[in-house]
């Protein structure tokens, strides 16, 4: 029998195993591989493959119905208005509708306004700028959609009173509709993103597109914001664009604090290849985006904008973070800035940790590496840590370890920590009252561990480049000193 002839542009070296230029998982992934089998085995030299399904059209849809699926998941409370206790026991609680009542958004005011009267009726909206805007903009786009007149009426009556209104009721679900349509979008966008970064790899990002956590916590906050412009970012650092990079991180830092942590990574990268007007270029596109971003909000109400700096400066230890087990087992109150002193200091560390490692290692680590290793640090240290901070991690580490063991073993932790919490919040894992709630501890610990775990994979390819399965690029040559040697006589 003749032997066939390989496929043209079949890739050589480590981690091949596709048609054409991009790396295919049946081949590459021995999870991937054995689930084959149920639909035909891997990859072969005869498939041809299919004209229109390319691998970033199948992933967009692998995104959409992940997504789809967390607004099914959502059902629950949507049609009891997220008033009840339902929203535990379903596990659909999300943050949208009550803030969108508590903060003033149902009346329109501007998030930042130092109006008196505005600030004696509601809180002043505890994040960011990136996300008070977005937040403004999609409540004026729910009552526009919803026919919700002239609402600056409504600061003549209580606020439990308009909350408690029909027509209120019919915001919330709006409200909550703009804002998921609008996530379900970036979520696509975003591993779109993600499978451009390697495009010898775009399966990588299935990792993100079909993930557990993504569907049950991309409702929950506005942190999808954020995950977008993370994604963004390790799409422009691929392709050598330090300024838009800069940019994005800066736009992402003003949405949600944790994008900044891209840029300690960043200057490993560039100390190590000499890239130093990169690194410069990133750090001022940051600074700059961030600065003009957060003028507005500055400018409109000062006490307003520092409150997103306060409410975290003085909040305790909170769901989730290994600090709340700490003061539960003990019995005893652990101060805010005693837990503030504490977590930045052991970040701190955790950073040193991280840098020697990048430096250390044999080849440049990639960036999402990196960046999956600083801010899994932040989270594992941080005084809280709540369900949704799951997104933080996603993209960075769909592409840090694309291996689907791990990632499983990560997010199955994940999974049981979100159930966990919210049996918590009902009160249904402590078994009689004034009793410690040994089962909420024991998920915390769980989550932490497979954090950890993940963190070891990820260290190791670092250290070990033969693990990695994604190729890297090779360092520059070291310079060679021209200087001549001097024999003394």
């Amino acid at each position: 029998m003749t032997r066939l002839p390989e496929p043209p542009g079949e890739p050589s070296g480590k981690g091949s195993g596709g048609r054409g230029d991009h790396v295919h998982p049946t081949l590459d992934d021995p999870v991937v591989t054995a689930l084959s089998e149920g639909v035909g085995g891997p990859f072969g030299r005869r498939s041809a493959g299919h004209p229109w399904w390319t691998p970033v059209r199948v992933l967009v849809l692998m995104a959409a119905v992940c997504f789809a699926l967390g607004m099914v998941q959502k059902s629950g409370c949507y049609q009891g208005h997220w008033a009840n206790e339902d929203r535990y026991t379903h596990m659909c609680y999300s943050d949208l509708p009550y803030l969108y009542t508590g903060r003033g958004l149902v009346e329109l005011d501007w998030p930042f306004s130092d109006d008196p009267q505005v600030r004696a009726r509601y809180e002043v909206m505890e994040y960011p700028v990136g996300i008070a805007y977005f937040a403004y903009g999609a409540a004026w786009v729910t009552q526009k959609v919803t026919g919700a007149g002239d609402v600056s009426t409504r600061a003549d009556q209580p606020t439990g009173d308009v909350a408690a209104t029909g027509q209120v009721q019919k915001e919330l679900r709006g409200f909550v509709i703009v804002n998921t349509l609008v996530f379900a979008a970036l979520a696509i966008l975003s591993a779109w993103l993600l499978a451009g970064v390697n495009p010898r790899r775009p399966w990588d990002a299935a990792i993100f597109a079909a993930s557990p956590t993504l569907l049950l916590t991309g409702i929950i906050n506005w942190d999808m914001l954020a995950v977008v412009f993370v994604a963004g970012a390790l799409f422009t650092w691929a392709r050598d664009r330090p300024l838009a990079t800069g940019v994005l991180i800066g736009i992402g830092t003003a949405t949600k604090l944790y994008p900044l942590f891209l840029l300690g990574p960043i200057a490993i990268i560039c100390l190590r290849q000499r890239r130093y007007r990169d690194l410069v270029d990133t750090v001022l596109a940051a600074a700059a985006s961030w600065f003009l971003l957060n003028a507005p909000a500055y400018l409109s109400g000062r006490a307003e904008w520092m409150r997103f700096w306060e409410f975290n400066s003085e909040r305790g230890p909170d769901l989730g973070s290994g600090w709340l087990v700490l003061s539960q087992i003990r019995e005893t109150t652990i101060s805010a800035g005693t837990v503030n002193h504490w977590s930045w200091a052991l970040f701190g560390l955790w950073c040193v940790a991280v840098a020697v490692v990048g430096l250390r290692a044999p080849s440049t680590p990639r960036l999402a590496q990196l960046g999956f290793l600083v801010v899994a640090g932040f989270l594992l240290v941080n005084k809280v840590y709540s369900p949704q901070y799951v997104l933080w991690l996603l993209p960075l580490a769909a592409l840090a370890r694309p291996r689907w063991r791990d990632q499983l073993v990560w997010q199955a932790c994940e999974v049981f920590y979100f159930a966990s919490v919210w049996w918590y919040l009902q009160g249904d894992l402590q078994p009689s009252e004034g009793q410690d709630v040994g089962f909420y501890w024991v998920a915390v610990i769980v989550r932490m561990l497979g954090e950890l775990y993940l963190v070891a994979m990820v260290t190791r390819d670092v250290l070990r480049p033969e693990h990695d399965v994604v190729e890297r690029e090779p360092d520059p040559p070291q310079p060679i000193s021209t200087r001549s040697n001097v024999v003394a006589v």
